[in-house]
């Protein structure tokens, strides 16, 4: 089946949902049907709308099909010295563009980087009226009035079905080194703040098993300066610890505990919460591995002005993440029935209001 067809069966589905009133469940791999509240609806699989579009690697940007697998995208990057520089987790073989996006997945490289978001540039959405749309473009320029392409990373599907995405890639580092401290949390989060305003090379940087880990990335002579000016036990094999950091494969993320993700500001001092603890964004994003009340995390961590979402385990049905003020609730609606009026994609995925 071309990809024309594809994208007429799909279009075609989605009217046929607005005429039985039935609700959509957007699928492509499934690699993150844990996220967000439990999926409901029927499934409307766009696995099969795969493919690279346009790949020039001059241009520094590549255009696929929702349905592409990420490791094909990043493998066919990799042949040109080039990579997607939010570094983005699969949680499994199956990971698709389109998940990615949808749920706005970035990894330890975020906060030097930038997110997903920072690095979209144009979509095709099919929204709720059984229409394709064309939003952004190719170009970084293409900034003018509302962005709406980038309003679709995050929204967990909520809005319409991505089909076509377009994102700006970056060269691979020439050079790239792990630096190792022991230390404790306090000091771990002290340095991490630090270093986000200070000249060196870092491009990731967490605090786990009692040790401070810092990424060094850029030409060797940068990363052999800032190892000299840092110190610190240089780390063998350290790609495989940040794969495993991304893609939760370390302890930690392997748990009976309800796994949380904490979004704070990067110097904010350790949280007062049971559980075991892994710091990852230079601080600012926090895992939580714990059996402590979903309401007492929550209260201790809006103290400190961040936001809790419960990622893995735990009831699926209630507030997944931090709820919304109620002011905001009717934003978030009219923003929902803007592109999606018969309310038929991933009902209530993020807020059950939505």
């Amino acid at each position: 089946m071309s990809d024309s067809d594809i994208s007429t069966s799909l279009q075609q589905q989605v009217q046929q949902a607005i005429e039985d009133g039935t609700q959509l469940n957007i699928c492509g791999g499934n690699s993150k049907i844990f996220l967000g509240r439990s999926p409901v609806g029927q499934t409307l699989d766009v696995s099969n709308h795969s493919g690279i579009v346009n790949y020039d690697p001059r241009e520094l940007v590549i255009t696929a099909r929702a349905g592409t697998l990420m490791s094909e995208i990043e493998a066919t990057l990799a042949e040109s010295g080039q990579m997607l520089a939010f570094e983005p987790p699969h949680f499994g073989s199956t990971a698709t563009l389109g998940g990615t996006i949808a749920c706005g997945l970035s990894g330890s490289r975020r906060p030097f980087s930038g997110s997903a978001r920072d690095f979209t540039l144009g979509c095709n959405v099919l929204n709720g009226s059984g229409e394709i749309l064309n939003f952004g473009g190719q170009v970084m320029k293409n900034v003018a009035g509302y962005d709406l392409s980038r309003l679709m990373v995050g929204a967990y599907g909520t809005l319409g079905v991505l089909l076509d995405i377009s994102l700006k890639v970056l060269p691979r580092p020439a050079s790239s080194q792990t630096l190792k401290f022991e230390c404790r949390p306090e000091q771990a989060i002290a340095r991490m703040s630090a270093l986000l305003s200070q000249p060196y090379p870092v491009d990731a940087a967490c605090f786990h098993g009692e040790c401070l880990h810092l990424r060094l990335s850029g030409s060797a002579q940068a990363v052999k300066h800032a190892q000299v000016q840092l110190g610190g036990e240089v780390m063998p094999d350290s790609a495989a610890f940040w794969r495993t950091l991304n893609e939760h494969e370390l302890t930690i993320f392997n748990t009976a505990s309800t796994l949380y993700r904490i979004m704070v500001k990067p110097a904010t001092p350790p949280l007062d919460i049971d559980g075991k603890w892994l710091l990852g964004w230079a601080g600012a994003q926090r895992w939580l591995a714990s059996n402590a009340p979903v309401e007492t995390i929550r209260e201790q961590v809006a103290k400190v002005g961040g936001h809790v979402t419960q990622f893995r385990g735990g009831d699926r049905n209630g507030a997944i993440f931090s709820p919304l003020a109620p002011a905001l609730i009717p934003f978030h609606q009219r923003l929902k029935a803007s592109f999606d009026p018969h309310g038929i994609f991933n009902r209530g995925r993020m807020y059950a209001e939505i």
